[in-house]
């Protein structure tokens, strides 16, 4: 125990940095990150997100191409996929799996055990059986919660201020294994203002369009769009069933959403960089606390509550972190 504590002490200690150093310098292989997203990088808003991630690692030291490999999958929605992307991907040999939201986190975990893999991020990681707790994960796990759970009731709040005459809401769920327990805190939280939830889903982007008809014939007055994987659709149909949508998602509100509520997502993926970079240099995912947005960012559609004739409450315009003209 004594020379464990006293070989942990050397390494932490400024005497033992240029050796660190040196050895990182040794390595003659470029690191290597499986990069999966259970949707498709077509639009904008996902892509300058990937950017951001890649952009952090560069100034990080990590040049693609040189001392790094980005090995990157897209699913476009159809998560059956993942088992067979990991599974390419794992013979590659990655140092890191980055998984863009859960369900591509639970295929990797279902896929390795020993790999290191980063949340981007997780709903509920605990109650996923991601981790074992937020300061000490316990296995290959670690990364970025994203604290959805926590703002839905917000969220819900911020769609009742923006559409006060509104009393059905729509709820859109997907296959995302945490929609049901989402749905649930969205429901509590659209019933204590007095209103109807009414549950809607569309396992994948096909069913989308089902899905708006079913909001119609239920009569609904507004969407709220919970978290997941982008999927563009929603916004066409959003403008051409007349139905004002609300996102948890902060991709939407440039696509022409009318409005979100979401954690800043540049400041994750950023995070979800560092993490990269601290395993790279021998950090422990088992010993790397899961980290929480600090962020969340409230975004206006100016031209979209036009097309649909609504005016957003100059103390909500005021408390906006985004204004989209």
């Amino acid at each position: 125990m004594l020379r464990r504590n006293f070989v942990k002490a050397i390494a932490c200690s400024p005497l033992a940095w240029p050796l660190i150093v040196r050895a990182e310098q040794m390595r003659n292989t470029p690191w290597r990150i499986a990069h999966v997203y259970p949707g498709k990088y077509d639009n904008p808003s996902d892509l300058a997100l990937y950017d951001v991630f890649r952009g952090q690692l560069r100034k990080l030291g990590y040049a693609e191409g040189k001392n790094l490999i980005i090995d990157q999958r897209s699913a476009e929605g159809k998560v059956e996929r993942l088992p067979s992307f990991y599974e390419e991907l794992i013979a590659l040999r990655p140092d890191v799996i980055v998984a863009i939201t859960t369900p591509a986190i639970a295929a990797a975990q279902k896929a390795t055990s020993s790999i290191p893999i980063v949340m981007a991020p997780a709903t509920d990681p605990i109650g996923s059986g991601f981790i074992k707790s937020y300061a000490r994960p316990g296995g290959n796990i670690t990364g970025m919660a994203n604290m959805n759970g926590d703002a839905l009731g917000k969220a819900i709040e911020l769609l009742h201020d923006i559409l006060p005459s509104a009393k059905r809401i729509a709820v859109l769920l997907s296959n995302n294994p945490t929609h049901p327990q989402q749905y649930e805190l969205a429901e509590a939280a659209i019933n204590r203002l007095n209103l109807t939830a009414v549950r809607v889903v569309a396992p994948t982007p096909n069913d989308l369009e089902q899905a708006f008809e079913v909001m119609k014939t239920e009569s609904s007055d507004a969407l709220f769009v919970l978290a997941d994987v982008t999927r563009p659709t929603i916004v066409a149909l959003a403008a051409k069933s007349r139905i004002p949508t609300i996102y948890q998602t902060a991709v939407y509100a440039p696509m022409g959403g009318l409005a979100s509520y979401s954690p800043a997502l540049d400041a994750i993926y950023q995070k979800v960089a560092q993490y990269c970079d601290r395993i790279f240099r021998g950090a422990d995912p088992a010993e790397l606390p899961v980290e929480q947005p600090v962020v969340f960012e409230l975004a206006l559609n100016l031209k979209t509550a036009t097309t649909f004739g609504i005016t957003f409450p100059d103390s909500l315009i005021a408390r906006a972190d985004k204004i989209i003209e």
